[in-house]
């Protein structure tokens, strides 16, 4: 410890005649208070802007390429397209909903298949849709819906028959073993 204050004590005897040791004017502290009480102009903050043009940019990518939106709406039908269409999609979904909860590992290429079909009618409505935008309403195209509609209430209605049979007749064969 010694040693260590014998070297700071040599060094403050190698800078003493180099301190800053002048005296500071009387105005010093008025000057001070001047510069500090002067009103400085406001730096330009980029870095909100920059936020708020990001989350813009954000915002407008997503909505532009959010594909969530159903064209199945229709803006541009008569009202009793409108409520045929909801009322049969209302079905479709509850028919849906009802074969994902039979889905179990013994029919589950059932359910798998069944759902690649639905995909396949799903694209044939769209394409009835497309024609509804492009042509207006005519009774054939209304047909074409409402068919399509119908043909994917009975489809699903039959593969949950069927998913239900062979649950009966694997039931029924384990009585008969037992």
């Amino acid at each position: 410890m010694k040693k260590e204050n014998e070297d700071l004590d040599q060094l403050f005897k190698r800078l003493e005649n180099q301190w800053d040791v002048h005296e500071m004017s009387s105005d010093h502290q008025v000057d001070f208070l001047n510069k500090l009480n002067k009103k400085q102009p406001k730096k330009k903050n980029y870095t909100i802007w920059a936020i708020a043009a990001s989350i813009t940019l954000l915002l407008g990518v997503s909505i532009l390429y959010n594909n969530n939106t159903k064209p199945k709406e229709f803006k541009f039908a008569s009202n009793e397209t409108k409520r045929t269409d909801s009322i049969f999609n209302i079905l479709i979904d509850n028919e849906l909903v009802k074969l994902k909860e039979k889905s179990s590992p013994e029919n589950e290429q059932i359910v798998n298949d069944a759902l690649k079909q639905m995909k396949v009618f799903d694209a044939d409505y769209q394409k009835i849709i497309k024609e509804v935008q492009k042509n207006g309403e005519n009774k054939q195209i209304i047909y074409a819906m409402i068919s399509n509609l119908q043909t994917r209430i009975s489809f699903l209605q039959t593969v949950l028959q069927r998913i239900e049979e062979n649950e009966n007749l694997k039931n029924t064969t384990h009585e008969k073993t037992l």
